[in-house]
């Protein structure tokens, strides 16, 4: 994967508020970077089975450093999103369908950290 434009198209492309698209913005970013999951999941938090197939291995979340192209795939929380969060990691910040503060994508998030699995190319 050419991580450099993956994260090009993100950092052209994400908002400053979130639209709800993040699976879809994240999905566009993979494959401006040559990198193509099809068929492939409606809901963010599905992502994870699909990205190992395209040849992204897990991290261990325990002595993680985000690295440029990272992906983050979040479960939903009670009364949040049921579809979950995914994200990737541009280098310097988190984005989605928008540019975001840290990894969680809302309040929600922050306050519930839900389960989460991170992805590297």
């Amino acid at each position: 994967m050419n991580i450099n434009a993956a994260v090009k198209y993100l950092d052209e492309h994400a908002g400053k508020e979130s639209t709800s698209k993040c699976a879809q913005a994240v999905r566009r970013a993979l494959e401006a970077g040559g990198t193509t999951i099809n068929p492939h999941p409606r809901e963010a938090k599905a992502y994870g089975p699909y990205l190992t197939i395209a040849g992204f291995r897990e991290i261990d979340k325990a002595k993680y450093s985000p690295m440029k192209g990272d992906i983050a795939v979040i479960q939903s929380y009670q009364g949040g999103d049921p579809a979950g969060h995914i994200a990737m990691f541009n280098g310097s910040i988190w984005e989605s369908d928008f540019k975001q503060k840290d990894m969680w994508s809302g309040p929600g998030y922050r306050k519930y950290q839900p389960d989460y699995k991170l992805y590297r190319p």
